[in-house]
């Protein structure tokens, strides 16, 4: 049989996914480690740690499997999660991949401006115990919208940053621009409370 590009192996979705984080990486091995699916019909979800990554000193973890749960508000792109701190720590992208675990499926939609308690401190280098969404400032605008995995849906990826629970409650009831336009350094996870 002639073997045609048609009838070659086509990539599946996840391997689309990691093509598109190895492009972003340079090509850099991360680590994967799995968390086990707590919901009956749903995929794991894993955590995608990248160590020194955009430069040295820093972590950025993103997730696979949210994207797979489905939510009626996801009409326009599915989303994975995306966290970038100065840390050495594995734990802030644990707590993400966590936390995608955990509450998809439900009433949270991983929207811009939501805001997720953890429920204790993330790691033991920080006392933060929350995340609020939004744009992953650590890419640029092409890299995390849009990501073509195969799908009818394409995958986007949000960003996750670590915040105290005072400042979830400050943007619970002040909204995500109020907190955004204070000064903080999004990449610290050693920072005090701005609020």
């Amino acid at each position: 049989m002639l073997i045609t590009r048609q009838n070659r192996h086509m990539p599946t979705r996840v391997e689309r996914y990691l093509a598109h984080l190895d492009r972003l990486s340079g090509g850099q091995e991360p680590a994967f480690v799995p968390f086990r699916s707590s919901k009956p019909g749903l995929r794991d979800v894993t955590a995608i740690v990248y160590r020194d990554q955009p430069e040295p000193g820093f972590l950025t973890g993103l997730t696979y499997g949210l994207s797979l749960s489905g939510h009626p508000a996801w009409q326009r792109s599915t989303p994975e999660l995306c966290i970038t701190v100065r840390s050495t720590d594995e734990a802030w992208a644990w707590a993400i991949a966590h936390l995608a675990e955990q509450l998809r499926g439900g009433p949270c939609h991983f929207g811009y401006g939501d805001t997720l308690g953890f429920g204790q401190r993330i790691s033991q280098d920080s006392g933060m115990d929350a995340f609020v969404l939004f744009a992953p400032a650590a890419l640029e605008r092409e890299d995390f919208l849009g990501i073509d995995v195969g799908d009818e849906l394409p995958v986007s990826i949000t960003g996750c940053y670590p915040i105290h629970s005072s400042e979830r409650r400050f943007i619970q009831a002040n909204g995500l621009k109020a907190f955004w336009d204070l000064d903080w350094d999004p990449y610290d996870v050693t920072r005090a409370a701005v609020v």
